[in-house]
């Protein structure tokens, strides 16, 4: 089972086996007490929510295209998770297929702080730009750890999101990268894919068309955050 917060219980209930999404990690992390959680990059809101004409140019990492307000809305439940959850999520930024602006737009009307970890940019996970500028900007472990803190001893009960750019050497650049999100998304439409399939439909279809390498990247920037969260962990601990 693909498992989200939501489908825990179920999966419990019937002695099932499932992996868990960035929102079920979120939740069993917390309850375990862990306070640092790494990731590749985390869901948010679908390309599909509004109704826009625009180029890679024009408008940073949104598809061209006409996407009708007749889509059904597509919100990931990490971002309901990253709001109401305190475990500190390292990642890559969102999942380069989603609507970076509106998932940034999310996460600030729900109080969830967005750090870019030695970049002012949201990281745009295969590629180390977006054009869209984090909320603040920590250079090191322990800046990351103080901002958490502080967050957290002001009674907040959000997560607080530490973005890092994917190492240069295993960056595919957004200008390569854009069209086939853009041919995966019309092949998602046209094969009317919708829901919880959508994200495994377009990420494998990715790897399909960059002939593996968005698979080669993301294993790339995972490790690449567990050695970041890593230190934040142990300067949470220290400091």
């Amino acid at each position: 089972m693909k498992l989200s917060r939501r489908d825990i219980a179920v999966a419990i209930a019937q002695k099932r086996d499932g992996a868990t999404t960035v929102s079920a990690t979120m939740f069993l992390a917390h309850r375990a007490g862990i306070r640092v959680f790494a990731t590749g990059g985390i869901g948010g809101v679908h390309r599909t929510v509004a109704s826009r004409q625009s180029t890679v140019d024009s408008q940073p990492l949104l598809a061209t295209g006409d996407w009708r307000l007749a889509t059904p809305l597509d919100i990931s439940a990490d971002l309901p998770e990253l709001a109401q959850t305190p475990v500190a999520v390292v990642c890559a930024g969102a999942k380069a297929i989603l609507d970076l602006p509106a998932t940034l737009e999310w996460l600030e009307t729900h109080g969830v702080p967005v750090l870019g970890y030695q970049t002012d940019e949201f990281p745009a996970f295969y590629s180390r730009s977006s054009g869209l500028r984090v909320q603040a900007r920590v250079d090191s472990a322990q800046d990351a750890a103080r901002v958490i803190k502080a967050h957290w001893e002001l009674g907040n009960r959000s997560s607080v999101l530490v973005c890092v750019p994917i190492p240069v050497t295993d960056e595919i650049p957004r200008d390569e990268i854009e069209p086939f999100i853009a041919q995966a998304l019309r092949e998602a439409a046209d094969q009317g894919i919708a829901g919880s399939a959508v994200t495994p439909f377009l990420l494998n279809r990715l790897k399909e068309l960059t002939r593996g390498e968005s698979v080669r990247a993301n294993v790339a920037l995972l490790k690449n955050n567990v050695a970041v969260a890593a230190e934040i962990a142990k300067a949470l601990v220290v400091g």
